[in-house]
């Protein structure tokens, strides 16, 4: 089993200075590699070697003109998240609503403390304008580390109109008003081109008034223009100026009933860019979100559970944030979105007996560089207020972790072969409690050959709001496979008859070659996961072990 370092080791990438890649090689990060690594034992033999990644760093620091001062300052690491288009911007908008929420159940003195400064700068305002950033006492004004980008001003208008207006402010919004018609290739080639300067600017602003600049965040849907198309650009974009910097890419993937007719097409350009730019994606389904939503829904309105529900436990409920207009009817999927990526990095923000960093989920998930999707699950989805049998409960939310009920997509991992699995818990839980129910899970799980103890754990002693403990597991496991297979059966449909392809083909730079391109690229994706599920019938191999002569 993998095991966690304690948080606050240094950043090697403080003095590295700002500035954009050459067209002769990528500049390396200091320290350890992070690309290519299998997971726990040696990469099985039968598989062609991947060719070499750029060596990264942990993080990306920025020059400051007060170096003394930032040498004084303990080594902290940060994230920017980067929402793109009206799913995206969605999505992001209730992450930090949630996210202010849950710092301002841990903060009550209001002091701008290593956990704000993951995702949030200290701004003191007084002199008017952007001015110069607070790295401790109270909290002045926080300014998230994001950027937002859309092609249609709606979404991002209604978020600078609502409660977390004083959140973000110009400099971070990049937006048009005609929007990409549901078109990738509008999204990349088009907008991509136009708004890329704009873009790397932005960028690079955000990470100057970072310390150490650990990942980037990416939020945006598979099925439309501008989260399809540009979402994928600022990837690309992402992997030239800041290859030092992990890249984690949260993808909402549209369902089979989905209202976009070039949806098919559009997820399938995209899947090629995710395939080959991103270090982990996290792929989320429209159709999963609605029927967890559906079933917190039903349970409680049946009164099956003979209990009540303890309030703000759900994890589609937005109560006690910022927000206090009427709730649209995607916040609750949203929130379910947001939730994730809160535990996802709170051992980024929080302290705990065994916090896992970002960049280690990446190095011990992800033995080959394209099988990076991580199937993720969310548990409890509420708690009850008069229940309290704690072991019980600890236990039948590791169980709930592992069954299809529980998936961000429609997958059933157990029934599957797992690569590797995370257990990210947070709460009142204990370095025991992880091991029993990791024995005990373990009978029922397949796991390959070559990684047969391929855990990575996580302990953060900060609860989410409303719970008090909660369990985030993420599973590099081949069920991932059928959501792909749909998705390019989806695709042949429209493109057999190469219905709809003329949208495409008028813009300059899109070639039908990119539509055999990214269907072939798809392909392969999918024949690497059957590959490994060909090794699922195998005998199970214990790893030999030293024998003491007594």
């Amino acid at each position: 089993m993998f095991h966690s370092r304690r948080r606050g080791s240094e950043c090697p990438q403080l003095n590295r200075p700002v500035g954009r890649s050459t067209a002769g090689g990528r500049r390396g990060g200091g320290g350890g590699g992070k690309g290519g690594r299998a997971v726990g034992r040696a990469r099985p033999p039968q598989r062609p070697a991947a060719p070499p990644r750029p060596v990264r760093g942990r993080g990306f620091r920025a020059p400051s003109s007060n170096e003394e001062a930032a040498a004084a300052r303990p080594a902290m690491t940060q994230s920017v998240v980067v929402q793109v288009g009206q799913c995206g911007n969605q999505v992001g908008c209730r992450f930090w609503d949630l996210a202010l929420r849950e710092h301002a159940a841990v903060n009550k003195k209001g002091i701008y403390d290593e956990a704000l400064s993951s995702f949030f700068r200290n701004i003191d305002t007084r002199s008017g304008g952007d001015g110069p950033d607070i790295y401790k006492g109270k909290i002045c004004s926080l300014k998230a580390r994001a950027l937002l980008i859309d092609m249609e001003e709606g979404v991002v208008n209604e978020i600078l109109q609502g409660p977390l207006r004083d959140v973000f402010d110009s400099k971070q919004l990049i937006t048009d008003v005609s929007g990409s018609g549901n078109n990738w290739a509008v999204g990349h080639k088009l907008y991509g081109y136009q708004y890329r300067e704009n873009i790397v600017e932005k960028l690079r602003k955000t990470a100057e008034h970072c310390d150490c600049l650990q990942c980037f965040f990416i939020i945006h849907s598979m099925g439309g223009g501008t989260g399809s198309g540009l979402g994928t650009f600022v990837l690309n974009l992402l992997e030239d100026e800041f290859p030092e910097v992990y890249r984690f890419v949260t993808s909402v993937y549209p369902s089979g009933e989905d209202d976009v007719i070039t949806s098919p097409y559009n997820s399938v350009l995209a899947m090629k860019e995710l395939n080959e730019h991103a270090d982990c994606v996290l792929p989320i389904e429209n159709e999963s979100l609605f029927d967890i939503v559906n079933k917190i829904h039903q349970m409680i309105n049946s009164g099956k559970l003979g209990s009540t529900v303890k309030p703000n436990s759900m994890v589609t409920s937005g109560a006690g944030s910022a927000k206090t207009v009427q709730e649209k009817p995607f916040d609750a999927m949203n929130n379910i979105v947001a939730n994730l990526l809160l535990n996802l990095t709170s051992s980024a923000r929080f302290e705990g007996s065994l916090n896992m960093d970002l960049n280690e989920i990446s190095m011990n998930l992800v033995p080959f560089p394209r099988l990076h999707y991580l199937v993720s699950s969310l548990t409890p989805l509420y708690t009850l207020a008069d229940v309290n049998v704690p072991s019980r409960r600890l236990d039948q939310m590791f169980s709930d972790a592992f069954s299809r009920d529980h998936q961000l997509i429609q997958a059933d991992p157990k029934h599957s072969l797992y690569l590797a699995c995370a257990l990210l818990v947070r709460g009142n839980v204990q370095v025991s409690d992880l091991r029993r129910n990791i024995e005990r899970l373990k009978p029922s799980l397949h796991f390959v050959s070559w990684n047969q103890e391929g855990w990575k754990t996580g302990l953060c002693s900060v609860p989410p709001v409303g719970h008090s403990h909660s369990l985030l597991a993420l599973a590099n496991n081949t069920c991932v496979k059928p959501t792909f297979i749909e998705l390019r059966d989806r695709f042949m449909k429209l493109y057999k008859k190469k219905a709809h392809l003329h949208h495409y083909l008028h813009i300059d730079g899109m070639e039908q070659s990119c539509f055999s391109e990214a269907v072939s690229s798809l392909s392969d994706l999918i024949e690497e996961y059957n590959e490994l599920d060909a090794t699922k019938g195998g005998p199970r191999t214990d790893p030999s072990r030293l024998q003491i002569a007594v």
